[in-house]
């Protein structure tokens, strides 16, 4: 391989490694902030789940309440 040829291909391929490290630090960046996001999500999941049970024992005391007023309003009569 003549001297001119494999300097060339020495520099293509020195080019070629700067871009894949350039890409590499790239998609890690990313992948950190990807993580990060994660862990964010996580964290509102867990409040969510508590929110939505919170809720639901609302919902049930509020059904039970509205059970006991209907009745006591229709207590001997027909409904």
């Amino acid at each position: 391989m003549a001297d001119d040829a494999l300097e060339d291909l020495v520099r293509r391929l020195t080019a070629l490694v700067v871009k894949l490290d350039e890409r590499d630090d790239h998609i890690m960046a990313l992948l950190e902030e990807q993580r990060e996001f994660n862990r964010e999500q996580r964290e509102f999941n867990r409040q969510q789940v508590r929110i939505n049970a919170d809720v639901s024992a609302t919902l049930a005391r509020l059904e039970t309440l509205i059970t006991e007023v209907f009745r006591e309003r229709t207590n001997g009569r027909d409904a």
